[in-house]
């Protein structure tokens, strides 16, 4: 059968848009490995930027280990080098307890010694004081002999003044003896506390030779231990440094990758819009394809909206500093973030509805809304507009795509084109990966001389 030029037209617009939904389809799985040579990337970098911090790390522990390893060693040599020393020391100790404790015997032996010049201090003592009395005796015997005793009254006055300075002088000599003897009973009880003490560190010697023999074979151990923790580590800065220019390799090869694959997406996105602009210029040939009966539709319910806004601007219901508001406020805790526009309440009051019937005239309407001129949808039909769930952000990003922002490829050619309307197959983000095939009509809208954005009415394949 041999075929028109309107159906080989048709046809070949069928194809166009078929081909246009397959660069797209593939452009969509480019960008996702594209996004996650990207992610990867980042992670690869993170991960190199861990190694490098590990190998500054390892260099710093293997410094350390060298340094302890020296210490070690020199701390071996200097117990080595003290323990004798503290042996010789240990034995001087030992001999000036033994001359303490003789001193102790020395002193006792001094306070037998001063006990006994006490004793002869006493005898002294008694001796004077019979001297006093004989002295006293003779005085009163020479002084009943008259004038013929006087040269005995002056010898007994003189024996009685030397008696009492005997006396006055063993005093004295007896109060020194005391606190001689109280001072050297002091020193002895000191040189005997001293003496104990010194016993009893003597008893000690012993267990610090002991103590220092095992100290001397804690650090000959710890110096093996430390010794063989650098040789590890001299392990593992050659394998960081071999796992550094791997990961280096990797991420040039991924940067090629990466970049090589961002120029394939662009000359599929490239192929995407030719073959749209082909679809396009069959579709406004005025050839009969599929596509009309929507095309027409989105034509009329343009129109129809349009009516109602130039309305509502005439009869003061709607401002028109409040239509073209894009002063985007954030909705709070929205995700994906949704904004409000001085038009929102407006769009959802009156257009809402109008959007709806549009959406229900076909089956394969998957639904119809307006686009501001940065991709701001101000409504959408009820069952894209249910109040966000928060935590789901898969269940928002399809069911509350009302006051979103939209940009993608299509929609920002039919925004910036001139024309009475535009069709485009592409396929529409759901989000996380999530896609859906779809052929929308954009129709441009214009108010007060001014465009506004877009109607835009999407279908099914």
């Amino acid at each position: 059968m041999i075929l028109g030029t309107d159906e080989h037209l048709a046809r070949l617009g069928e194809q166009c848009g078929d081909f246009a939904l397959q660069c797209s389809d593939v452009a969509g799985f480019v960008s996702q490995v594209n996004q996650r040579i990207e992610d990867d990337h980042g992670r690869l970098e993170t991960l190199r930027d861990s190694v490098a911090r590990l190998s500054m790390l390892q260099g710093e522990a293997h410094d350390a280990a060298t340094e302890i390893r020296e210490v070690a060693e020199r701390a071996t040599g200097l117990i080595s080098d003290s323990h004798g020393a503290v042996i010789d020391a240990l034995g001087e100790i030992g001999g000036l307890i033994d001359d303490v404790v003789r001193i102790g015997d020395e002193l006792a032996g001094f306070t037998q010694a001063i006990e006994h010049v006490a004793a002869v201090s006493g005898k002294l003592d008694a001796i004077a004081r019979q001297t006093g009395i004989l002295a006293i005796n003779a005085t009163i015997e020479a002084a009943r002999a008259g004038e013929s005793a006087s040269g005995f009254a002056a010898v007994a006055g003189e024996v009685k003044r030397l008696a009492g300075s005997a006396r006055e002088a063993t005093a004295s000599v007896r109060g020194s003896i005391e606190r001689l003897d109280r001072s050297a009973w002091r020193v002895i009880g000191d040189m005997q506390a001293s003496a104990e003490r010194g016993r009893a560190a003597r008893s000690r010697a012993g267990e610090i030779s002991g103590t220092l023999e095992r100290i001397a074979a804690l650090v000959t151990q710890f110096d093996q231990q430390s010794a063989a923790i650098a040789r590890a580590g001299e392990d593992v800065t050659r394998h960081v440094a071999t796992l550094d220019d791997g990961l280096g390799a990797f991420l040039m090869r991924g940067t090629e990758n990466a970049a090589e694959l961002a120029r394939t997406r662009q000359r599929l996105d490239d192929l995407e819009s030719a073959s749209n602009r082909m679809l396009d210029q069959v579709a406004h040939s005025g050839i009969a394809t599929p596509d009309r009966r929507f095309i027409d539709l989105a034509l009329d319910e343009a129109a129809h909206a349009g009516r109602l806004i130039a309305d509502a601007l005439a009869a003061g219901r709607l401002a028109e500093a409040d239509l073209f508001d894009t002063g985007y406020r954030a909705v709070p805790d929205s995700d994906p973030p949704q904004f409000l526009t001085g038009f929102v309440p407006f769009a959802d009051r009156e257009l809402r509805p109008l959007l709806d019937a549009a959406t229900a005239r076909d089956p394969a309407i998957v639904g119809c809304c307006l686009i501001d001129r940065n991709g701001h949808l101000p409504t959408h039909i009820s069952a894209r507009s249910e109040p966000q769930r928060p935590g789901d952000r898969i269940w928002n990003a399809e069911h509350a795509r009302n006051r979103q922002i939209f940009m993608d490829r299509q929609t920002r050619d039919a925004l910036d084109r001139e024309g009475d309307w535009f069709l485009y197959t592409y396929r529409q983000d759901l989000g996380e990966g999530r896609y859906r095939p779809l052929r929308s009509v954009f129709v441009p809208l214009v108010f007060a001389g001014r465009r506004w954005g877009c109607y835009e009415l999407g279908y099914l394949i």
